[in-house]
């Protein structure tokens, strides 16, 4: 095809949830990559979700996105992290068969109307007036489109490091993309240079499981997506994980070889990741720890190889496999493949706005790794948030933002926009002022009146929603409402090691003891009576629901009202035309910095670093005037 309404560069997590996003909203799509069959392949780590990352996850879901299905068709381990926590930075997590996963996504994506993949390298990037017009691909075909998302992940000029040996490539055994960063730095985008890096993969054969200690999974485990069938999940065999510790034999070990680290000589140029640095930048780091702790990962169910989770390295080969025989349980290990780092190009991410189309140049969207984030999650959620946009830019529809009271999506691409990054951006809870009220477990409550707005959630799936959200609520209400009485509740209340009341309490303000659970005051006082109860009893994830909004009522409360005192702020839009630098009043960073980043808000102004409170005050009279 010769034009095609979107076009996505890069089959990786961003690109999948783009085009699967914009063909299912009705657009004619053209998913280009390089290979057809490495859709959605894990390039590190073969797992989806974790800390703050699980959160994303739930939200793409909710929006109608792919990750969270083809994580629970293809998962092989299921676990909740942070449990023994509040329920703010409870996360899901899951390892997946990393072969499955990917062809998982491939059939996935192949089925959908509308979408077609192209196998094809692009090189160049058209434009005319600050509009984007199609692309070029390396064999010299030019095809248009009204949109363009580039999701081009770790491959834009992407340089591999094992010691100080250098090979070109975007990932183990691909080639890089050419040509693209030269044509956006033409028409005048700003680039940088990140690193990356993967550790090694071990035969399993090879390590002696007997001595490690083993972690399973969740013994009823969660599934990710709400349009997941209860009742066939999960759908493949559970493995466990292991785990391990490095020491300071192997510490010895691995200093021997800082003299050829591309790291620590300076071949490597980019910046690498702060929250997931490699094993020597870890030693040199945290020189006081005498171990680090890893986990040895199964990387499918008929796969023979493990990934060492927490031990990426680009250290010379046979320094790395001398430092793993050192480590419990694979002192006779078999090396199948050494770590190495992958530089790439980036484009700050002060460059496109919370639509996550550029500002530079109009329809062009960038989404994943090209802004600076890491892993796949983050990149799936500006995926599908590109992808939407980008669809309804072309139907003339109102842009789609969704605010950081609303979604971690929402706190990511603000955080981006707003303060830019010069180093890998990961999610993580506490970046979230809000969190208690943007839960995993909430998520579809939150977001999936935006997924089926855009026809991308069935009536029938929104409507399940729509039902839960009237049994907590009536729940909520009832339990605000029944009382209990001493006579009745303090035998009870004594044997769950909870001091007795003095007359009436209600559920609600029972359910707050940390001692209590909602439903053991449902199971002492009995349901019977309340067909709301009965009802609720009925729904595993209503009642945990419930239980939460009861026992953090006064934290929920709280974070509602600060909104509230926010949302002026929100409010209070500032044009995207305005040229801060003819407002001398302002200080000289405030002028750059916001001129840079051109916010859509007072609030979003006042977020980026280095605007002091003078410098909100003289934009507010200047809004007034």
């Amino acid at each position: 095809m010769n034009k095609y309404d979107v076009i996505v560069v890069g089959g990786g997590h961003a690109g999948l949830e783009a085009a699967c996003v914009a063909a299912n909203m009705g657009c004619c799509v053209g998913l280009f990559t390089m290979d057809k069959y490495a859709i959605g392949r894990m390039s590190c780590n073969p797992a989806v979700g974790g800390t703050a990352k699980g959160h994303l996850v739930r939200e793409i879901d909710s929006l109608g996105g792919m990750m969270g299905i083809i994580a629970d068709n293809t998962g092989i381990q299921f676990r909740m992290l942070n449990k023994s926590k509040g329920p703010a930075v409870w996360s899901p997590r899951c390892q997946s068969d990393r072969k499955l996963y990917s062809e998982e996504a491939c059939t996935l994506v192949s089925n959908i109307k509308n979408l077609e993949i192209v196998e094809a390298s692009v090189i160049d990037i058209v434009e005319e007036d600050k509009k984007v017009k199609g692309i070029v691909t390396s064999e010299g075909k030019h095809i248009e489109c009204s949109a363009l998302v580039l999701s081009s992940g770790t491959f834009l000029n992407g340089l591999m490091h094992i010691g100080l040996n250098s090979t070109v490539g975007g990932r183990y055994g691909e080639q890089p993309a050419l040509g693209i960063t030269q044509s956006l730095i033409n028409m005048g985008f700003e680039a940088g240079r990140l690193k990356t890096g993967t550790p090694p993969r071990l035969k399993k054969g090879s390590i002696n499981w007997d001595i490690l200690e083993e972690q399973p999974g969740d013994e009823i485990p969660q599934p990710f997506s709400y349009r997941t069938d209860l009742r066939q999940f999960p759908l493949l065999p559970q493995l466990s994980c292991y785990i391990t510790f490095t020491n300071e034999s192997v510490h010895k070990v691995l200093e021997k070889g800082f003299d050829r680290s591309p790291l620590f000589t300076g071949r490597i140029k980019g910046v690498g990741p702060r929250y997931c640095p490699s094993i020597e930048d870890k030693i040199v780091r945290f020189a006081d720890k005498k171990q680090h702790q890893l986990f040895l990962e199964p990387e499918g169910l008929d796969s023979d190889q493990i990934y060492l989770n927490g031990f990426s390295t680009s250290l010379p080969a046979e320094i790395q496999f001398e430092a793993l025989n050192k480590i419990k349980g694979l002192e006779n290990v078999e090396m199948v493949r050494p770590g190495y780092a992958v530089e790439y190009d980036y484009f700050p991410p002060h460059q496109v706005d919370l639509t996550l189309e550029t500002k530079l140049i109009k329809n062009l969207y960038f989404a994943g790794q090209i802004n600076g984030t890491s892993g796949y999650e983050e990149a799936a959620a500006q995926g599908i948030i590109a992808g939407i946009n980008a669809a309804l830019k072309i139907q003339n529809k109102p842009e789609f933002v969704l605010k950081r009271s609303e979604a971690y999506i929402g706190v990511l691409i603000d955080d981006l926009v707003t303060k830019s990054t010069y180093e890998p951006y990961r999610m993580f809870t506490s970046r979230a002022e809000h969190r208690l009220l943007l839960r995993q477990d909430n998520a579809d409550r939150r977001l999936m009146k935006y997924g089926h707005e855009f026809g991308l959630i069935s009536c029938g799936i929104y409507d399940k929603v729509q039902e839960r959200e009237k049994i907590i609520s009536d729940s909520i209400k009832l339990f605000d409402i029944v009382k209990l009485h001493a006579r009745d509740v303090n035998s009870f209340l004594e044997s769950k090691g909870s001091s007795g009341i003095d007359s009436t309490e209600t559920i609600s303000k029972l359910c707050k003891r940390p001692e209590l659970t909602l439903r053991e005051i449902i199971d002492f006082y009995g349901p019977g009576q309340y067909p709301e109860v009965k009802t609720l009893l009925s729904d595993a994830i209503a009642l945990e629901q419930v239980e939460i909004e009861l026992k953090y009522e006064g934290y929920i409360k709280r974070q509602f009202e600060m909104i509230e005192r926010l949302e002026r702020y929100e409010d209070t839009k500032i044009p995207l035309t305005l040229n801060y630098l003819t407002l001398k009043a302002l200080s000289t960073e405030g002028r750059e910095k916001l001129n840079r980043v051109k916010p859509r808000s007072i609030a979003q102004a006042s977020r980026i670093p280095g605007i002091t409170p003078s410098d909100i005050s003289i934009l507010l009279v200047y809004l007034r005037n």
